[in-house]
């Protein structure tokens, strides 16, 4: 598992995942549903993307995000 802190450490790891598959980015960007240039824009580390796609762009190379460092179940606050 990868450790990733910025959007170009994202799209890196992404690239070597689609590369890997043997995927080019067209054919990524037709199975995640997203534009080419969303491809090029996420593997250059482009950091204002939507994550909806982002995350669409992770289920097409067969991943999936885990946070790690977080509480498991959101604080309450009693008073709301």
């Amino acid at each position: 598992m990868s450790s990733i802190r910025t959007t170009e450490q994202l799209g890196n790891a992404l690239r070597a995942a689609r590369k890997q598959l043997g995927l080019t980015q067209p054919q990524l960007a037709l199975s995640a549903g997203v534009g080419v240039r969303f491809i090029v824009d996420l593997e250059a580390g482009k950091p204002t993307l939507r994550l909806e796609n982002v995350l669409r762009v992770i289920d097409a190379l067969g991943g999936e995000i885990q946070l790690t460092g977080l509480p498991s179940t959101p604080a309450v606050n009693p008073e709301g």
